[in-house]
C-alpha cells in the first residue's frame, strides 16, 4: 500500500462529517470548490464566478537603432506567406534595417469567433477615458512613471525609452507588440502609449478622488502595465513572459504550454503526491516568507534559488516536470506572479493564497492562509474525483483560452479600443527609434534570448480574423457578480471555521 495513503487515513475521520455535508449536492460542492481553486466552465459571465480563485541580466546589444527612411509598399495579402527575420550578412553594416517586403494590408479568410468572456474587462479598464478621451496633456502626466513610450504610426513602431526595466521585460513586451502587427498588419490604429514594467501598479484610484483642499485632475494618465488591482487604474496588458523569460529559462508560452500538456501525461492524477506543492523565491515578498513557515506534512514548499539554478543549467526548474502533485499553490510576489498560468495549466487542483492583484485573464481577490490549504488538501483527498475534475477543468480552460491567438486578440482589441479614445495627433518624439524584428533580433547572436525570439516570431499574417469583442458588462450584471463572489467567500470562510472547530473537538475527546 502506498505510504501516501497510510499517512492520509489518519485525517479521514476528522473531516468525514464536513465532507458529507459538502457532498449533499453537486451545486454545493461546486460552490465550495470555487474558492479554493479554479473551475473554469464559462457561460455568460459565469467564467468570472469561477475565478475565485511568483538571475542575472543578459548583456544586450542596443535594439533601438535602425535606418528609418525605408518605404514599405502598399501590399495587400490574400494568401499567407512566410516572412522570416532578414538579418544582413554584411559584417560591415552596423545598423540593421527593416525589410520592405512585409504586407501592410491583410484580408482574413475565415469568419471570426466570439472572444472569451474575459475580453469584456477591456471595456471596464478603459472606462476612465470613455467620456473625455485621451488628450496630449492627459497622456504626458504619466510619462514620469513609464519605462518606455511606444508609438504606432502608419504600421511602423517607434520606441522612446525613459528608464531601464528589470531584466528583459521591456524587450519582450515590445517584441510581443511587433508580433501582433505582423499577425494583423494594417489593423492596429495609430496611437501613443506609455508602459511601465515594475511589479506594482502605479495609477491608484485614491489619488484621483475629489478631496477637500486637494486639486485633483481627472481623468488619470493612461498607463499600460502587466497587472491590476481593485484600487488601481492601470490598463492591464499581457506580460512579457508569453514571449519568453530567458534569464530564468522559461520558454515562450506557445512552446511551454505544449510541454506542460505533455508533462501532465507523465504521472496519472491518481498517482500524484496527495499534497499541496509550491516552489519559488520567498525572498521577494513577506507573504511568501510567511508561507514558508507553514510546517505541515500536507504541504510541500521548496525554496527556488535562481542563482544556483542558473549555475547548474536550470536542471531542476523545468515547469513541464512540476505537475507531480495533486494540488499546486499559487501565491503572489511583490504583486501578481507570471507563475499563475503555469500552475493553472498543470491539471492539479489550484490553491490560491491571498491574491490582491490580477492579470488580464484573472480578476480575483480572496484571502487564504496555511490552515485553509490543509483544509483544501484534506477535502480533495476525500473527494478525489471532484478534485481531479476541478484540476482538469482549470488546465483545460487555461490551455484553451490562453492560446497565443487569444493573447494576440486581447492585445489587438485593447489597443484598437485605446486608439479610438485618442484626441491628439500621434507624433514620433525626438529620441524615439523605429523598431522591428530585424532591429531587435539580428544584433542578438545566439543564446536563449535569440532562441525565444525565433520561437515566438509570427511568420505570416493570420488567415483568421481577430475574435469579435463581447459587449461590456451591464451595471446590474457586474453588481450581481461582485455580490455573489462576496457571498461565496463568506460561505467558505464559514465552512473552514466549522472544520477547525471539529478538529478541536476531536482533539479534546
Amino acid at each position: 500500500m502506498s505510504p501516501h495513503i497510510d499517512h492520509l487515513r489518519q485525517h479521514k475521520n476528522s473531516i468525514s462529517s464536513l465532507s458529507s455535508k459538502l457532498n449533499k449536492s453537486w451545486i454545493t460542492t461546486t460552490v465550495f470548490s470555487f474558492v479554493f481553486f479554479i473551475l473554469l466552465l464559462g457561460a455568460s459571465i459565469g467564467w468570472m464566478d469561477l475565478f475565485l480563485l511568483a538571475g542575472g541580466r543578459i548583456k544586450l546589444t542596443p535594439i533601438f537603432t535602425r535606418n528609418t527612411f525605408l518605404t514599405l509598399p502598399k501590399n495587400t495579402l490574400t494568401t499567407p506567406l512566410n516572412f522570416t527575420v532578414q538579418c544582413s550578412l554584411d559584417k560591415n553594416i552596423t545598423t540593421q534595417t527593416c525589410p520592405a517586403s512585409y504586407p501592410e494590408k491583410w484580408n482574413p479568410k475565415d469568419d471570426p469567433e466570439t472572444c472569451p468572456d474575459y475580453f469584456r474587462w477591456i471595456h471596464k479598464d478603459l472606462e476612465p477615458w470613455r467620456e473625455t478621451g485621451i488628450t496630449r496633456e492627459t497622456l504626458e502626466r504619466g510619462s514620469d512613471k513609464a519605462h518606455f513610450r511606444l508609438i504606432i504610426k502608419g504600421g511602423r513602431v517607434y520606441v522612446h525609452r525613459y528608464m531601464r526595466s528589470f531584466q528583459t521585460r521591456d524587450v519582450f513586451t515590445i517584441w510581443g507588440i511587433l508580433q501582433l502587427l505582423r499577425m494583423y498588419p494594417g489593423q492596429v490604429p495609430d496611437l501613443e502609449l506609455l508602459f511601465q514594467c515594475h511589479d506594482l501598479p502605479q495609477i491608484w484610484r485614491r489619488d484621483y478622488r475629489p478631496r477637500r483642499g486637494v486639486n485633483v485632475t481627472w481623468p488619470p494618465p493612461p498607463l499600460f502595465h502587466y497587472c491590476g488591482h481593485d484600487g488601481a487604474l492601470d490598463i492591464v496588458f499581457p506580460d512579457w513572459s508569453f514571449w519568453g523569460w530567458p534569464e530564468i529559462n522559461i520558454k515562450e508560452w506557445n512552446k511551454l504550454s505544449k510541454a506542460i500538456s505533455e508533462g501532465i501525461k507523465k504521472v496519472k492524477w491518481e498517482e500524484r503526491k496527495p499534497y499541496a506543492y509550491w516552489k519559488g523565491n520567498p525572498g521577494v515578498a513577506r507573504i511568501r516568507r510567511d508561507l514558508m513557515r507553514c510546517h505541515d506534512p500536507m504541504i510541500h514548499l521548496i525554496h527556488q534559488n535562481w542563482k544556483r539554478e542558473g549555475r547548474i543549467g536550470f536542471r531542476t526548474s523545468n515547469l513541464a516536470n512540476q505537475c507531480t502533485h495533486r494540488y499546486k499553490i499559487y501565491i503572489e510576489g511583490r504583486a501578481w506572479s507570471v507563475s499563475e498560468k503555469y500552475i493553472l495549466a498543470c491539471d492539479s487542483m489550484s490553491l490560491l493564497i491571498k491574491p490582491f492583484y490580477f492579470d488580464f485573464i484573472t480578476r480575483n481577490r480572496l484571502h487564504k492562509k496555511c490552515e485553509d490549504i490543509i483544509f483544501a488538501v484534506q477535502w480533495g483527498n476525500n473527494n478525489t474525483k471532484k478534485a481531479k475534475t476541478i484540476g482538469r477543468n482549470g488546465s483545460g480552460y487555461v490551455l484553451k483560452n490562453l492560446q497565443m491567438k487569444h493573447v494576440y486578440d486581447y492585445m489587438f482589441h485593447i489597443l484598437q479600443s485605446y486608439g479610438k479614445l485618442m484626441k491628439m495627433n500621434v507624433e514620433v518624439p525626438e529620441g524615439a527609434k523605429e523598431v522591428c524584428p530585424e532591429t531587435m533580433a539580428c544584433p542578438v547572436k545566439g543564446g536563449r534570448m535569440r532562441q525565444y525570439m525565433d520561437d515566438s516570431l509570427i511568420l505570416s499574417p493570420s488567415n483568421k480574423g481577430s475574435c469579435e469583442m463581447p459587449p461590456p458588462f451591464e451595471e446590474d450584471e457586474l453588481k450581481k457578480f461582485l455580490e455573489k463572489k462576496k457571498s461565496v467567500e463568506k460561505e467558505v470562510e464559514k465552512w473552514t471555521n466549522e472544520y477547525w472547530e471539529e478538529q478541536k473537538k476531536s482533539l479534546q475527546h
